[in-house]
């Protein structure tokens, strides 16, 4: 898959409809700074589809792209920000745990964690929701032009015993030279030719009225 058009549709506090709800969905998660902006940029050619920014915690809403005219990608709000007080990492997690429990649209979810660090806590807990609700997922290892190509899969070792993954289903990537780009846009292929027998599952728990607010 090759992303030829990419489009910001929308940013919500709390997901709901928006102009072109019912394509599929692939959301992207993972906490403060971890470089969820730059990884929607650089798979979508745009410089400045998604706004980057130094300062952790940044995206506080969802924010919606729509990617070939063909399915949405979704930009959670990072998690895990130090910064912020308790009452709005609790709105935080309540915003991202509303929509896992209501996008009958997702297919699958990219969970970024730093290349160069243990997953926190949060990526932690992150893996287990997603683990319980039964929601396809991927990990996605950001920045790895920071360290050395040998010295990739020794640090990948603690991200897959912390996430229980194999080191051949995570994908390294690097926003700035391109790596893991054309294994990203593969995966998304993959996941978009595939029946959505979990969107539908999903869909039928959810109760009407949530899904026409």
């Amino acid at each position: 898959m090759e992303i030829k058009q990419a489009e910001f549709v929308t940013s919500m506090a709390a997901y709901g409809n928006f102009a072109g709800r019912g394509l599929d969905q692939i959301a992207v998660a993972g906490k403060s700074n971890v470089g969820k902006s730059s990884l929607i940029n650089k798979l979508c050619n745009r410089n400045k589809l998604a706004r980057t920014s130094a300062t952790p915690g940044k995206t506080r809403l969802i924010n919606v792209f729509l990617l070939n005219k063909a399915f949405h990608l979704i930009d959670l709000p990072g998690y895990g920000f130090a910064r912020v007080d308790k009452q709005e990492k609790q709105r935080w997690g309540k915003m991202m745990q509303d929509y896992f429990e209501t996008a009958g649209e997702l297919r699958h979810v990219l969970c970024l964690v730093d290349i160069r660090h243990e997953p926190t806590e949060d990526d932690k807990q992150m893996n287990l929701f997603l683990r319980q609700m039964g929601i396809p997922f991927t990990v996605v290892a950001t920045k790895a032009d920071k360290i050395s190509r040998g010295a990739r899969q020794k640090q990948l070792a603690p991200i897959c015993r912390a996430l229980l993954v194999q080191p051949w289903e995570v994908i390294c990537w690097s926003s700035e030279d391109g790596t893991g780009k054309k294994e990203l846009c593969d995966l998304l292929e993959k996941v978009l030719a595939q029946e959505n027998d979990f969107g539908q599952s999903m869909a039928e728990t959810v109760p009407q009225e949530q899904e026409e607010a």
